[in-house]
């Protein structure tokens, strides 16, 4: 009785926030006012030629900040859901998948690379560069490789918490200065920018694969870790 009132709740509040999100959708005028003629008239102090990446990382910076917040938050609320154990040694159970990890991987990493530099001046930037990095990632978890030494404890933690005190950090710095929020000085926002993104796009590579790791990682004991999501259930 309790689980199918759980259940009821939780689709009348599903069935209410669609319909506020459908209602504020429809309740929008079809030809809102445009900011193009603004963002093109000040593109040239943006530190950037990219529009996108503009507005982004420098018109409304804090929107990106408040982005990479809610994935951060969204790490913490998969740690919260119990302990993964990861393997402590290589499996050789999968040469194939090893052997195609050992050509994708290099070609990934530069595949980021190119998207975080890109952005500048083409479509990319770190949110596409840290996908393409959380997929590298993911692959290393699927041929079970040793990682439990890599990404547990404080490396992980410093990973994952890089992005938001950087970008906050900047944002702080620009008011310090005596400018206004992530208002960057005068032939220093390309600079502050491809650092921000930087940092970013490795910390949201990270998140991603805690998201799928869907746990917080640990060398733990078996008897403590949560392997299977029946058992957390049980747990929570």
């Amino acid at each position: 009785m309790r689980t199918f009132s759980g259940k009821l709740i939780i689709i009348v509040l599903l069935v209410a926030l669609v319909g506020l999100l459908s209602w504020a959708i429809l309740s929008l005028p079809f030809h809102g006012a445009s900011l193009r003629a603004q963002v093109f008239g000040n593109l040239g102090n943006s530190g950037v030629s990219n529009p996108v990446t503009a507005v982004l990382l420098n018109f409304r910076g804090y929107d990106t900040l408040l982005e990479i917040v809610v994935l951060f938050l969204a790490a913490l609320g998969a740690w919260s859901l119990g302990i993964v154990r990861l393997p402590d040694t290589m499996h050789p159970a999968r040469p194939f998948l090893l052997a195609l990890l050992r050509i994708l991987l290099p070609a990934m990493v530069l595949a980021a690379g190119y998207l975080l530099w890109a952005g500048a001046h083409a479509p990319g930037g770190a949110f596409q560069a840290g996908a393409v990095l959380g997929s590298a990632g993911i692959l290393l978890l699927l041929t079970e490789v040793q990682l439990a030494s890599i990404i547990t404890n404080w490396p992980l933690r410093i990973a994952l918490t890089a992005g938001v005190v950087v970008f906050t950090g900047v944002a702080l710095g620009t008011m310090i200065l005596g400018g206004h929020l992530l208002e960057y000085p005068r032939g220093w926002a390309g600079t502050l920018i491809l650092l921000i993104e930087s940092v970013a796009a490795f910390s949201t590579g990270i998140t991603l694969v805690v998201l799928f790791i869907g746990g917080r990682p640990s060398k733990s004991d078996p008897s403590v870790a949560l392997k299977t999501p029946e058992e957390r259930k049980e747990q929570l």
